[in-house]
C-alpha cells in the first residue's frame, strides 16, 4: 500500500509577554535579597542555637539560583524585529511589539539566522572548498551575524543577484541579473518550513530568473511579442509572481522584482550587433521609401487637379523616377537642365 507524507505547514502565532520594566524589579529583589537572608540565617542561627540557621540558608541559595535564571528572561526588540519563542521543542508563538520584555527563561536561544546547523554546514564547507581552490570566500546571506536568541528581522532586504548566463525562448545565449526587495512575512514559516530561508530566498530568485529567460526571446520578437528587452514592466512582474508563489512556502513576501542587467553574451555579441544594425538600416529604408510614393502620390495627384500640366504615362513614369532617386538618394543632387523634350 502505498502512503503519502505530508508536511505541515506552521501558522505564525502573535503573543504578548511580560514586560521587562515589571519584572526588573523582582529580579533585583532575588538576587540582592538572597544573600541579605543567607547571612541572616547564619548570623540569627549562630545567636540563638550555635549554628547557622540552615532552612533560611538552602531558602537563600535557591532563591538566588531562581533570580539568576529569571533574569536569562529579558530580552529587547528593535522596530520590524520578532523573536520567535520555542519552548522544549515546541513553538510557542511570536513576538512583533518592540521594546523591553520578559518571558520564560527557558526558552530556546538559537542563532536567529534561521538556518541551524545545516546552515553553519554549509558555510563551512563552501569556505574550504574555496580555500582548497584558491578562489575568494563569497560572502553568504548570514555572515557576520552574531547569535540573537532565535530573534528574525522584518525589515525590507535586498538580493543583489549575480550575472547569470543562460538560453532565452530562441536559444540565444544571454546575461542577465536581477535585484528581488524582500521581507519575511511568517516567521513560523520561516524557522519551521524550511531550514534556511535566506539561503532558500537566493537559490529559488536564481532558479526563478533561469526559468523566466527561458520564456521570452531577447528582443525581435513577433508581433505585440513581450521581449525582454521591450516588455521591462511585463517582464518584471512576471519575475515578481514566480518569486511570489516559490517563496511563500518559507514566508517570504517579494515587494520588489527588477531585471538589472540584459545582454547577450560575447561571443555572439558582435554578430547580433551586426544583425541590429541591418535590422535598423533596413527599418529606415522601409519609412524612407514609405514616405517618397506618399510624396510622389501627392505630387501626382495635386498636379492633376490644378490642371498644372497634362502628362501622359510615360512622363508621369519619368517623374516618378525622378521624385525617387531624390527623395531615396542618401546624396545630395544635382539638378541637370533638359533644354530639348522627352523624346528627343
Amino acid at each position: 500500500m502505498n502512503t503519502t507524507e505530508t508536511t505541515s505547514i506552521n501558522t505564525e502565532q502573535q503573543i504578548n509577554v511580560l514586560s521587562g520594566w515589571l519584572m526588573l524589579p523582582v529580579v533585583i529583589i532575588l538576587i540582592l535579597g538572597s544573600p541579605l537572608l543567607m547571612g541572616h540565617g547564619i548570623i540569627s542561627g549562630i545567636k540563638a542555637a550555635g549554628h547557622p540557621d540552615w532552612w533560611q540558608f538552602i531558602v537563600g541559595v535557591l532563591l538566588l539560583i531562581s533570580g539568576i535564571i529569571t533574569a536569562c528572561g529579558f530580552f529587547t526588540l528593535q522596530p520590524n524585529e520578532a523573536r520567535v519563542l520555542i519552548l522544549f521543542g515546541s513553538y510557542r508563538g511570536t513576538v512583533r511589539q518592540p521594546g523591553f520584555h520578559w518571558g520564560n527563561p527557558f526558552y530556546a536561544n538559537g542563532s536567529g539566522t534561521g538556518g541551524g546547523m545545516g546552515a553553519h554546514l554549509a558555510e563551512m564547507n563552501e569556505k574550504l572548498t574555496a580555500a582548497k581552490s584558491g578562489r575568494p570566500v563569497a560572502g553568504s546571506a548570514s555572515a557576520g551575524r552574531q547569535p540573537s536568541r532565535n530573534k528574525v528581522s522584518l525589515r525590507a532586504r535586498t538580493l543583489n543577484g549575480e550575472r547569470l548566463k543562460v538560453n532565452d525562448k530562441r536559444g540565444n545565449p544571454i546575461e542577465i541579473a536581477a535585484i528581488v526587495i524582500w521581507r519575511v512575512q511568517d516567521t513560523a514559516q520561516a524557522f519551521f518550513d524550511v531550514d534556511d530561508y535566506e539561503s532558500y530566498v537566493a537559490t529559488q530568485s536564481e532558479s526563478a530568473l533561469r526559468h523566466l529567460a527561458s520564456c521570452y526571446a531577447y528582443d525581435n520578437g513577433e508581433d505585440k511579442e513581450i521581449t525582454l528587452r521591450s516588455g521591462v514592466e511585463e517582464v518584471s512582474l512576471a519575475l515578481r509572481r514566480e518569486l511570489t508563489d516559490r517563496l511563500a512556502k518559507a514566508g517570504v513576501t517579494v515587494e520588489e522584482a527588477r531585471l538589472t542587467h540584459l545582454a547577450y553574451s560575447p561571443e555572439i555579441a558582435q554578430a547580433m550587433l551586426r544583425r541590429q544594425q541591418a535590422e535598423a538600416v533596413i527599418a529606415a529604408r522601409q519609412k524612407i521609401v514609405h514616405g517618397a510614393v506618399s510624396m510622389v502620390d501627392m505630387a501626382l495627384k495635386e498636379l492633376a487637379e490644378k490642371q498644372v500640366v497634362q502628362l501622359d504615362d510615360e512622363r508621369k513614369a519619368a517623374m516618378v523616377s525622378n521624385l525617387m532617386v531624390v527623395l531615396c538618394g542618401e546624396s545630395e543632387v544635382h539638378p541637370v537642365v533638359n533644354t530639348g523634350t522627352l523624346y528627343t
